[in-house]
């Protein structure tokens, strides 16, 4: 089978590997970003707020610190916003705190309002107009909605007509609009929500993905069950399905398998970080 190796894509400085990397993405313009504590949460409890740093490495090796203040997540989703700003949210909603589930930060690290998108955050991703989408997991069936940065509801998959729609599993956002492979029929749907069909649906017989990225008519799907949790899985669009035209394996850029590992899907771009979790790997389907 063939193998595939990320490209090497941005580090974490070593200036502050002595920190707890709570969460790590890649923004939609291409700023990888680490959510970084002083030390980790310990197990059970309530999470008092904590100050937070964002370590931000642009493609061009710039650094850019922010300090967030009074953060409130255990267990955080982390994005950044158009202006600068950064939202921080909680993958899960304890008690009496669903109002204060979403952090909205300015470009001084200050909070500048909270909201709530429900319980079971599987991902959280801001497109470039600053729209923030959320996908579930199957302990909410809200399955995939779109809020914007001040909280309002401003699409949502209900009643969109997609088959299976139970777990969102792989969720790619770029520019405004949103690519999905949801559990359980695991259909490849393409939302763009100012349309006046914002919603499309292929058939697809791949199963278990994590990531997808689309280029074109190509597509293609990283993850699955078990023994294919490295796999990637290539395909082509028809008119209705997704047709497979081949499968290998995506390994770091050393040639081993990642292990334990974040995915974010961006466009054309997969890209993922292995444990420790101080660098980012991509998989490019335009390249």
């Amino acid at each position: 089978m063939q193998k595939t190796a990320l490209n090497p894509y941005a580090h974490l400085p070593r200036a502050h590997r002595n920190r707890h990397v709570l969460t790590s993405t890649v923004d939609v313009f291409g700023v990888a970003h680490w959510l970084l504590a002083e030390r980790a949460p310990k197990p059970g409890g309530d999470v008092l707020p904590f100050d937070a740093l964002v370590v931000s490495v642009h493609p061009g090796g710039t650094v850019e610190l922010t300090e967030l203040c009074a953060v409130r997540a255990r267990w955080p989703h982390l994005d950044r916003l158009p202006d600068g700003g950064f939202v921080v949210a909680a993958s899960r909603v304890r008690r009496h705190e669903d109002a204060n589930q979403v952090q909205v930060f300015d470009t001084l690290g200050h909070e500048t309002l909270s909201f709530s998108v429900g319980d079971a955050i599987e991902h959280l991703l801001v497109d470039e107009a600053g729209h923030i989408w959320v996908g579930h997991f199957d302990e909410n069936p809200a399955g995939i909605r779109r809020w914007s940065a001040t909280g309002r509801l401003a699409w949502t998959s209900d009643g969109a007509r997609i088959p299976g729609l139970f777990d969102c599993y792989a969720l790619n956002v770029s520019s405004t609009a949103a690519w999905a492979c949801p559990y359980t029929d695991f259909p490849l749907v393409e939302i763009r929500p100012d349309r006046t069909e914002p919603v499309r649906v292929w058939s697809n017989r791949i199963g278990g993905a994590k990531a997808v990225a689309v280029h074109g008519n190509r597509v293609t799907f990283y993850g699955g069950y078990r023994e294919e949790q490295d796999r990637l899985a290539h395909g082509q669009l028809t008119e209705t399905s997704v047709e497979p035209t081949g499968v290998g394996l995506l390994t770091l850029s050393n040639g081993s398998a990642p292990g334990r590992r974040r995915v974010v899907s961006r466009g054309s771009r997969i890209y993922v970080q292995a444990e420790p979790f101080t660098a980012w790997g991509l998989f490019d389907l335009s390249s």
